[in-house]
């Protein structure tokens, strides 16, 4: 079984000042499984949105979620795992409100998890994602 790597980068160019230099990719498909990488207030084109904004921040995570999963095969409903990470208690209402909007009636298995801080200190929520493709009946 092959690996389709999506979206290749090296990461040095997301943290400048870090001394990073990962090679990374938005997303692997390996089998009917996809991976997808943590989704932040950054969109496709490497702009941030949602300055101190979650609710801002998770809609443009869940966006850029839907369009890997486009490219890598899969849809929302091929969902199975979402891991969401927020920076502070108070944010959980405005990202879960989010979530239910681009889930509903999907109901995949959540974790949310509060956490100290995200890679980039203007970051608020990352939402983790894992897909597997059903096979066809």
């Amino acid at each position: 079984m092959s690996h389709t790597r999506i979206r290749k980068f090296n990461n040095h160019d997301w943290y400048p000042g870090q001394g990073i230099g990962n090679d990374a990719c938005m997303a692997v498909r390996a089998g009917q499984h996809i991976f997808l990488r943590g989704q932040t207030g950054f969109d496709l084109n490497g702009e941030f949105q949602g300055i101190d904004d979650p609710r801002q921040q998770a809609q443009t995570a869940m966006e850029c979620v839907d369009q890997l999963l486009k490219e890598a095969g899969a849809t929302l409903e091929d969902v199975c795992k979402v891991t969401v990470y927020i920076t502070e208690r108070e944010h959980r209402t405005d990202v879960y409100q989010v979530l239910q909007e681009w889930f509903a009636g999907i109901h995949p298995c959540y974790t949310g998890l509060i956490v100290k801080g995200l890679a980039r200190s203007e970051m608020l929520v990352e939402i983790d994602v894992d897909a597997v493709i059903a096979d066809a009946v």
